[in-house]
């Protein structure tokens, strides 16, 4: 359904879901205007409907972060559930993680966590799933997509519904209680006013960090920038505090808890694909023989790292997505997954597989007491020089993104198959699991990929040789996407 106008007869009643809100492993909507309340409360049904085919308990575990509207979005959803006799256990305003915690708490499989993320103020979404710890992938997706579009009525059975006290509290005593850093490190923590501001600060002081707080005061309005640790406006801001406070570590955290960004002891951006292969390394002489899965936006380095080698690592790259990454690490048995965005799954002795921005902090701040000498900097030093892009958005509709996507990767193909060179060298290999990753014959790659839950494409160039090459590439890239009218400008570029 497209975008309906506020003023269409019975807008109230009638349920508005606009079908390009199911993405490939999240649900996002600009609220009201495509999804409207009552759209929320079928949505509702048909993720009950979902429970009962998959054949779990009829229960969820239903938490919201602090949008002015999450809570008004919550209890429509809670309403279509009870509605179709699902028993809900509330566990109020929270991230992410903490729903997905509540999960093994309370001993439920399903979730879903109102949320829209690092996404701008009037976006709402859902994060869902009824296997913990995994959440939707597509088939499910394309599922639920099917159940909503169609017509649904409530059950006559209603569920329960619970309000569970203290799951936040519950939370953080989970990841505090097992850690404690006794090297002296201060820490600059920033929130972008997102929901993880009441989380973060608290739960690295509980293990011993000396905190420098930034902007981590709620307000949903996000007056200062959207908190996304990708997002080089916030790291900048993260870099510049790490100075003024002579700081160890910069820490940028997501809207809802599950992502976190980095900048070094100098005040330099680490992308979080740098910083898992620092973390793979230190994980790989400690468990030999483990195995890490990465996404298609990451670094080189993983596959090429001499350390990882030695201690016999295994690393698969997957696509990018934290229900894929997710999926993939359990499925494997995998001790760890890796996405270039900040999502770091962890799987025993570490975690329990769900993403939690707080746990990978206190991984880094581990990692760091581990080696009392060293700094990040000091440890990025050690790594093979790269030369990296930041990750670039530019624009493109929902509804035309994927064949856009199709289409780019016929073209680069056919330049592999012709040995047509980029900056004089010619394509190696693609990869294509995951829109097009070209790799040249000196290691040096691009990637130019669909976002899955916005309407963009997702460009990231590295070069293994040369700042000259990484631009090079992001040039072959840009004059490509340039042939494409339904391509928009950059959110950000090099």
């Amino acid at each position: 359904m497209s975008d309906i106008s506020f003023n269409i007869k019975n807008y109230i009643e009638e349920p508005i879901i606009n079908e390009f809100g199911f993405r490939e492993y999240d649900a996002r909507w600009i609220y009201p205007k495509q999804i409207n309340l009552s759209g929320i409360k079928k949505l509702g049904y048909g993720l009950g409907q979902l429970i009962i085919e998959e054949n779990v308990k009829k229960e969820i575990v239903i938490g919201h972060d602090y949008r002015s509207y999450s809570e008004e979005v919550k209890n429509a959803l809670v309403s279509g559930l009870l509605s179709y006799g699902i028993n809900v256990f509330d566990i109020g305003l929270t991230i992410s993680p903490g729903a997905y915690f509540a999960q093994y708490d309370l001993d439920c499989k399903s979730v879903a966590m109102v949320t829209a993320s690092h996404n701008e103020n009037g976006w709402t979404g859902f994060k869902m799933g009824v296997n913990r710890p995994l959440t939707f992938g597509p088939d499910l997706m394309k599922r639920l997509k099917e159940i909503c579009l169609n017509n649904l009525s409530p059950k006559k059975i209603n569920g329960e519904y619970t309000y569970i006290e203290g799951m936040n509290a519950k939370y953080i005593e989970d990841l505090t209680k097992r850690n404690n850093i006794k090297r002296k490190l201060k820490a600059v923590v920033a929130c972008g006013n997102g929901t993880s501001g009441i989380f973060s600060p608290e739960i690295l002081e509980k293990i011993g960090i000396e905190v420098i707080k930034v902007h981590c005061d709620l307000d949903h309005t996000f007056p200062n920038y959207n908190p996304n640790p990708e997002d080089l406006k916030m790291l900048k801001h993260v870099s510049e505090e790490v100075i003024a406070n002579n700081a160890d570590i910069g820490f940028a955290f997501d809207g809802d808890g599950d992502r976190c960004g980095y900048v070094d002891n100098n005040g330099k951006e680490v992308f979080s694909d740098i910083m898992g292969v620092l973390l793979a390394r230190n994980f790989s002489k400690k468990y030999k023989s483990s195995k890490f899965v990465i996404d298609v936006k990451s670094t080189g380095l993983f596959s090429s790292d001499k350390i990882l080698k030695s201690n016999n690592a295994s690393v698969q790259y997957w696509k990018t997505g934290h229900s894929y990454i997710k999926q993939k690490t359990s499925e494997i048995s995998a001790l760890a997954g890796f996405e270039r965005s900040g999502h770091y799954f962890f799987n025993q002795p570490i975690g329990r597989g769900y993403d939690d921005a707080c746990l990978s902090a206190i991984e880094v701040c581990k990692l760091l007491d581990e080696n009392r000498e060293s700094s990040i900097s000091d440890m990025i030093k050690d790594l093979p020089n790269t030369f990296n892009s930041p990750t670039m958005s530019p624009e493109c509709a929902d509804n035309v993104k994927y064949q856009t996507i199709d289409k780019i990767s016929e073209i680069i193909r056919d330049k592999y198959e012709n040995k047509i060179k980029i900056a004089d060298q010619e394509i190696l290999s693609i990869l294509t699991i995951n829109g097009i990753r070209f790799t040249l014959e000196d290691g040096s790659w691009g990637l130019i990929r669909a976002s899955s839950n916005k309407p963009n494409l997702v460009v990231v160039c590295e070069s293994t040789s040369s700042e000259y090459v990484m631009r090079e590439i992001f040039k072959f890239i840009d004059n490509l996407l340039k042939k494409f009218k339904e391509i928009g400008p950059y959110d950000q570029s090099i």
